[in-house]
This record gives structure tokens, sequence and C-alpha cells, in this order.
């Protein structure tokens, strides 16, 4: 009986299966925001699709010729790493100081799970969201923080108040936001005053 053999394009079938099974762990890290009906937490692959239709739903708030599939893959990508490294709380400076070193080494791990092509084409995604330096970027960032300020808006302050963050801490936040669109950001501020004029965050 002849030994089976596995084709080369098998071989990279088997390792894009085996990348796939591993994002799924993403379900599973549970970020600080609630749901926008305050029912649970969300988790990181909740918030990366979510930001995705942001994507898509407010693409015309990004900067004239922003190449938007582009976005939408970063949107997609960034948050991969958080399956070694754990999600970040931005109010947190003790845990943002720790964060770089670990998501460059989980970077390392997860996108080298899959065939080098697309091991390189993912990480290059992944570096160009934290580094900002393209208007694609910027807009995906951009995204990544108004999300957060929408969803404690929605739930009277959420871990604004649960953490004790203060507005100018929020609006350091916005000021990322107005970078990647001026329009998404003014409509921040404006959600920020609303909150302290609530009651939902502190000055």
């Amino acid at each position: 009986m002849s030994r089976v053999t596995i084709a080369p394009e098998e071989d990279r079938l088997n390792t894009q299966i085996a990348f796939a099974v591993e994002i799924d762990k993403l379900k599973r890290v549970i970020r600080r925001n609630l749901l926008m009906d305050g029912s649970r937490r969300e988790n990181d692959a909740e918030h990366s699709w979510y930001l995705g239709m942001l994507a898509l739903v407010l693409g015309e708030h990004a900067p004239p010729g922003t190449d938007l599939q582009r976005v939408v893959a970063m949107v997609l990508v960034h948050d991969l790493v958080e399956i070694d490294a754990g999600d970040t709380f931005i109010y947190d400076p003790s845990l943002v100081a720790a964060q770089e070193e670990a998501e460059r080494a989980a970077a390392e791990r997860i996108f080298g799970l899959l065939p080098e092509n697309q091991a390189a084409e993912l990480r290059e995604l992944w570096a160009e969201f934290e580094a900002r330096q393209t208007q694609e970027a910027r807009f995906a960032k951009a995204l990544d923080r108004f999300a957060p300020i929408l969803a404690n808006h929605h739930t009277d302050g959420g871990t604004w108040s649960q953490f004790k963050v203060r507005a100018s801490q929020v609006l350091e936040k916005v000021q990322i936001i107005e970078e990647g669109s001026p329009s998404l950001g003014a409509y921040a501020r404006e959600l920020v005053q609303q909150s302290v004029a609530r009651g939902h965050l502190s000055e």
C-alpha cells in the first residue's frame, strides 16, 4: 500500500486552517466596554466586526482617497495580537506601557502561523495600524477610539463611571479621532460634553 503524501497546496491550506482555528480564540478575549444595551461586556471579535461595519457605514467621513477596503482589513486584523497579549485598558498607564512589547511578540507568533506571504501581509496591516502614518491607519484608529466613546455614552458612562475616568482623559483619545476624521472627532467631542452634562463623566 502506497503512502499518502500531502501536496504543497494542501500544506498551505492546512496552515491556513490552523490559523483560522487559532484566531477563533479572539472570541474569548473580553473587553472592558459593555454592549450598548448594557447586558454584558463585548469580546474582541465583536469589536473587530463592529469596526469593520463602521468603516463601511462611516467611510464618507474618511479623508478623500482613503482606501476603505484596506481600512476594513486593518480593523479586522488589529486586535488579533490580544489572543496572547490580552485586552489593554487604554486608561491604565501601567498596562499601556507594557503593551507594545507583548503585542509585538504576539504578532510574530500569530501571524507566523500563516504561509509566509500571508503572514507578511497581515503583519504589515497590523504594523501600519499601530504606526498611524497613513490616512487609512489614522481613520482605522479613529474608529477604534470612536466605538468605545459611543458605547460608554449609550450605557450611562459605562467604563468611564466604573473606572473613574475623567473627561480630560477621554478628550486625549478624541484628538486621535480628529486626526483620522475631523467630523467624527467633532461628534465625539459633543458626546463627551453631553456625558459630562448628564453626570456620566467627571470633568
